[in-house]
Parts: structure tokens; sequence; C-alpha cells
């Protein structure tokens, strides 16, 4: 498998703009939303939400107001950018139960392979590993490894904290989200997601103990703390050590 990226056509309705000092910014119609809102997320750059009462003259004079903020944010995820691992032949990287070993072949095209605990990658060898192509490459075979890891280890974890601690639950859905490292429904539905396998398994253990909490605490007041305080030990601080940790850096 070897990815090519193609730039994504903007949706139906979005309007992009060159701001002078911020970049791109996606300008976004909602019917739902009630305020022009801003979001920076990694990899999506800047977008702007526009409910029906705003003007996209109102909006981008918005922008215009929060342009120091947003050149800030802007400045922290490049920063973040910066640290995402260049993976090499040396590189010492493994997921839960498989590490990571990346070679040269004479094929044209990269490949990998699953076995005994190792993820091989074979990467052509008249191209640099560097190559994009093949750093993309590797990424998508370690989220492979780490989806298929998920799936077995991250729902019996989850049944043997809720037999421990007496919690009830819908299901357990194993995502790769961007944001977040795990949710719990309305419904008691638990998501998880699949870079909980890069984690000390300590922390792993902590975001599950974190959603079952949620199937009796809603939100995150003093009673949510005090239950996760309770099952987890120090609440406080291994949310502290997990702020460490960043979703899509490996």
């Amino acid at each position: 498998m070897e990815s090519k990226k193609r730039a994504a056509a903007p949706k139906q309705g979005v309007l992009e703009k060159e701001i002078e000092n911020i970049g791109k910014v996606q300008f976004v119609p909602s019917a739902t939303a009630k305020y022009v809102r801003i979001s920076i997320r990694p990899g999506q750059g800047v977008k702007v939400t526009l409910p029906k009462r705003a003007s996209l003259a109102q909006a981008e004079a918005f922008v215009q107001e929060k342009a120091a903020w947003i050149r800030k944010h802007l400045h922290s995820q490049q920063q973040e950018q910066g640290k995402k691992t260049v993976f090499t032949p040396e590189t010492e990287f493994r997921t839960r139960f498989h590490q990571l070993l990346l070679l040269p072949h004479p094929l044209p095209q990269c490949k990998s392979r699953l076995k005994d605990g190792v993820l091989y990658v074979w990467y052509p060898e008249q191209i640099s590993y560097e190559h994009s192509d093949i750093q993309d490459y590797i990424v998508k075979a370690i989220e492979y490894t780490l989806r298929l890891e998920a799936k077995q280890y991250l729902p019996q974890r989850v049944a043997q904290f809720a037999r421990q601690f007496g919690f009830s639950y819908q299901q357990v859905t194993i995502k790769n989200a961007k944001t977040r490292w795990g949710s719990c429904s309305a419904t008691n539905n638990i998501n998880l997601n699949l870079h909980l396998m890069r984690l000390p398994a300590h922390l792993c253990d902590y975001v599950i103990l974190h959603e079952l909490a949620h199937t009796v605490e809603k939100n995150h007041g003093p009673r949510f703390w005090a239950l996760l305080d309770q099952i987890s030990g120090d609440a406080r601080g291994l949310d502290k050590q997990l702020k460490a940790y960043r979703l899509h850096i490996y």
C-alpha cells in the first residue's frame, strides 16, 4: 500500500479565504450554531463556524479581533507538529504488543506484516525512508496495528474493571479520534481511542476508569473526581501525567 496525499476539496457551502498574517481560514455555515466560533485543530487549520444570522463580514471582523490568539495557537500547534517522530531503521518504537522494525527492500512499494510481536515495514531501497509517502505508510501501518491490539485488549479490560468496581455500560467502540482518549455517551456507550495502546499501562487503565466513572457521574464535578480518585488511587495525579502525551504525536 502506498499513500499519496491529495488536497481535499472544500465542503459544499464552505468558503476558504486567505487572511493576512494568519493564512487559510475556512468559513463554515451552520444551521444550529448560535455564535460565531473559531476552532483550530491539528492538520485542519482555522475553522470559523457561522450561524445563520452572521454575515461573512462579521465573521472576518471577529477573526481579525482574535488574530493574536489565533497566531499563538497556530504557532503552538506547529511546535507540536515539529515533535513528530521521523521513523528510521534505528527508531526504537513499540506499541503495547509489537516492536516496529523498518527495513529496505528492492520492491517499488511499501509493505508490512505482523509476526511474533514485530511490526515489519519494508520500504523501497531507492527512496529515502524520510520521504513523506514512506512516513505516511509507516504511520498507517502503526495505526492498523494499534487498532488490532485495541480491539483485542480494551473491551476485556473495560469488562474487568466494570466487574471489579460494579459499573454498568452498554458497549465499547474503538475509534481513531483526533482530540479525545475516550468518551462516555449519555446511554453509557464507551468510546476508546486506539492510541491508548501507546500509553503506559497505568495511564491506559486510568482512561478506562475515567470513562467508567462517567457511567455514574456525567460531568466533571466534585463527585466525579471523588469517585475516580477512589477507584484509580490518584485521579488528579494520573490526569496530570496523561496531559504529557499527545494523541497524534508519536
